[in-house]
């Protein structure tokens, strides 16, 4: 992101053109309780109203505006052009989420030629503590957190491309190799009709601010820290590209057709097209490995515009339950996340401590009875969707 002023001027130009042709047959309000209202193209936004922060050095330069407001608190947002509904209570420690997942702003255009998929509504609801331990120990999440709007952020892939020598590559979302179908959101769909992001939406940020500067409060993580994108594109993260050649031969996609035939891997270099690409360096960058930092004594995950885009691991204590509701679930077996694949067996039961055939029995037949199974490996439900779900 290098200038957010000027990516929102050519963004808000967008939304104009492509929202009038709707707003001139019906009129949308969405409200955010309490809220502070906001026009942006055709449809009245209202979002939080932020109150700016003490300044705190922290590296090399300096961290200001550390923005909140009503977002921390009850509230609720209702846009009748979009269809968005999500509704955020706070009671003890514990913040719910319900939420039919659908984004409160303009979305890329789905089905596309990457991604056949239609954005549908979902109906979920994530539980997360609004006072969270940071207990400064790394642990790999699959869905770090969800969007203030009700969208979740996934910025991992379920595509890979895997070599007769043995070597598995973990395709990026965002990545000019393969065509995933992504939008200007950074953000796809799912089978199950999930819209979700994988990186920075200045959309995003734009409707939840009226700010140009400092950070923005845009989510909540599974750990109950705060996700935040910086307007300046200030902080950077500690990862940086792999020097050492790729390895592997005899390489297909999980993608399918032309994408995933006859892939060329061994002797490539690494270009932030697959995860292995890229390596972390404690101090390389502003934020630690899980793309967190303090700032004013208060830990938070940053969005940035460079890999990982949005957090891999969380530095909280959490627990990664699936969200409730019939959409909410993961493709079913035998489906990646645009088009088809499945979990590795082989790579779930290794880190499960299992054998590959005692993981298969008791999986059984797709679908899959995941308490069941996971009560015969004497193990929890959570561990195995983990498991599963990191090996895909």
């Amino acid at each position: 992101m290098a200038s957010f002023r000027i990516n929102k001027l050519q963004l808000t130009v967008a939304v104009l053109l492509t929202v009038s042709a709707v707003a001139s047959a019906c009129s949308s309000q969405e409200t955010v309780s309490p809220p502070t209202s906001h026009t942006t193209a055709a449809h009245t936004h209202t979002e939080d109203t932020t109150t700016p922060a003490a300044t705190q050095t922290t590296a090399a330069h300096t961290h200001t505006d550390l923005q909140v407001g009503s977002y921390l608190d009850n509230y609720s947002i209702s846009d009748a052009v979009f269809g968005t509904q999500t509704t955020v209570t706070v009671s003890g420690n514990t913040r719910t989420i319900v939420t039919n997942a659908l984004p409160n702003h303009e979305t890329g255009l789905f089905p596309n030629s990457g991604n056949p998929n239609t954005i549908s509504a979902q109906s979920n609801r994530y539980e997360y503590p609004t006072n969270p331990t940071y207990r400064g120990a790394a642990s790999e999440v699959h869905v770090p957190g969800v969007a203030v709007n009700g969208v979740k952020f996934e910025p991992g892939t379920a595509e890979t491309v895997t070599c007769a020598t043995g070597e598995t590559y973990r395709i990026e979302g965002l990545q000019n190799t393969f065509n995933l179908g992504m939008d200007f959101n950074n953000a796809h769909v799912q089978p199950t009709g999930a819209y979700h992001y994988h990186g920075l939406s200045e959309l995003l940020a734009e409707i939840h601010t009226d700010s140009d500067d400092g950070l923005v409060h845009v989510g909540f993580a599974a750990d109950g820290h705060l996700i935040y994108i910086s307007a300046t594109d200030t902080y950077k993260p500690s990862y940086r590209l792999t020097a050492s050649l790729r390895t592997g031969s005899g390489c297909q996609g999980s993608l399918g057709g032309r994408q995933g035939s006859n892939v060329v891997v061994g002797g490539t270099t690494p270009d932030g097209t697959y995860t292995s690409d890229w390596e972390y360096i404690a101090g390389h960058g502003d934020l630690d490995e899980c793309n967190g930092t303090f700032i004013e004594d208060q830990y938070i995950y940053v969005i940035t515009n460079e890999f990982p885009y949005i957090s891999r691991c969380l530095n909280g204590e959490f627990s990664e339950a699936r969200p409730s509701g019939p959409n909410s679930e993961r493709p079913p077996r035998g489906r990646s996340e645009s088009t088809l694949g499945e979990p590795n067996l082989a790579v779930a039961a290794a880190q499960l401590g299992v054998s590959e055939a005692q993981l298969r029995s008791a999986l059984g037949p797709p679908p899959p009875d995941i308490d069941a199974a996971a009560s015969s490996l004497g193990i929890s439900p959570g561990a195995l969707h983990a498991a599963l779900d990191g090996s895909r």
